[in-house]
């Protein structure tokens, strides 16, 4: 096991902003995962995937860890299903593909979503009507504390909106995800964006579906590679009945949808257009031109002139709406 020191976080982080870490290590399996934790048991640590959804603000004073356990194989299958684990460090996106070329269906409405394996069931990555919990059978670790193997059932990891036990603790390394995914595929509509998109094919495949996914996605989204962002900068605020009905005073055209257990959800990217952010740019930072929720790094290194971005829009959004946008970036 190789440990750097004084390592710089910039490539490791999409928005690309500077920082050092104390100590930087890729551990290849598990057997090097648990060793790395055991050896350190005193240090503060934190868990890289791919980088697509986290930047710097300051040095990191402790062991920053970033998995490199690949591999993909069956585990086993039926007629319907088959199981398929994935290593934490596998592309998210090669990892669909690779899905979706062998007819596993479950998976392909998250195409092209810039992520890590490891990092999908940590945000319970989602898009156009399904998330990464739909899916998930089972989670492998390494806890960071004492190094022992934990596997984690799809209820134990308490997946919520963005959400999961990993991500609330930190205390976990994700080692690899078991997915349970169809052989068969029927398309159901689930999105109006994608609904438009097929208008005019009346079955599609799962080819075609991923196809028209990447497609839309590359139109709304910036690639990080050329602009850097996080993708999605906040989480779509989730409203009670009371906050529905307050909203809809103020913006009678807010689009709403049904949460589930009395909850509604309603579109941030909607909301920080009516603040007069939509496409805005302060100095090195800015929402971007064609989609709201997305901030962008024109050019700066400093993590901090982000924050500060991202407070202006979370102030000027609760002060006309009531509304305080949350963070679904992770910021250190």
């Amino acid at each position: 096991m190789i440990i750097r020191y004084n390592e710089q976080l910039q490539p490791y982080n999409s928005f690309r902003t500077k920082a050092t870490a104390k100590m930087f290590c890729e551990p290849v399996s598990m057997a090097e995962l648990s060793e790395i934790t055991r050896t350190f048991p005193d240090e503060q640590k934190l868990v890289l995937g791919s980088g697509s959804n986290l930047f710097f603000t300051k040095d990191f004073d402790g062991l920053v860890i970033k998995p490199a356990i690949k591999g993909i194989h069956i585990l086993s299958e039926t007629d319907d299903f088959v199981e398929i684990e994935a290593g934490a460090a596998e592309d998210w996106d090669e990892f669909v593909a690779y899905c979706v070329k062998n007819g596993y269906a479950g998976i392909e409405n998250l195409s092209l979503i810039p992520s890590s394996v490891g990092a999908s069931p940590v945000q319970n990555i989602g898009a156009y009507g399904t998330e990464a919990r739909d899916v998930i059978a089972k989670v492998k670790t390494i806890a960071l504390q004492t190094g022992d193997y934990q596997e984690f059932s799809n209820e134990k990891c308490q997946f919520g909106y963005r959400d999961s036990i990993f991500k609330r603790t930190g205390l976990y390394v994700i080692t690899s995800v078991v997915f349970k995914l169809e052989k068969s595929f029927q398309y159901k509509e689930k999105y109006i964006d994608l609904r438009r998109e097929l208008e005019g094919i009346p079955s599609p495949t799962l080819m075609q579906v991923r196809e028209t996914i990447i497609r839309i996605r590359n139109r709304k989204l910036p690639d990080y590679k050329v602009l850097a962002n996080a993708g999605s900068f906040f989480k779509n605020p989730i409203l009670t009945e009371e906050e529905k009905v307050q909203l809809q005073q103020k913006l009678p055209d807010a689009p709403i949808y049904n949460a589930g257990e009395g909850t509604f959800k309603t579109s941030a990217a909607f909301l920080i257009d009516k603040a007069g952010y939509k496409g805005k740019r302060e100095g090195m930072v800015g929402t971007y031109t064609h989609h709201s929720l997305i901030i962008v790094n024109y050019g700066t290194e400093s993590g901090s002139e982000i924050v500060d971005f991202m407070h202006k829009i979370q102030q000027e959004v609760q002060q006309q709406f009531g509304l305080l946008l949350e963070p679904e970036v992770g910021i250190y």
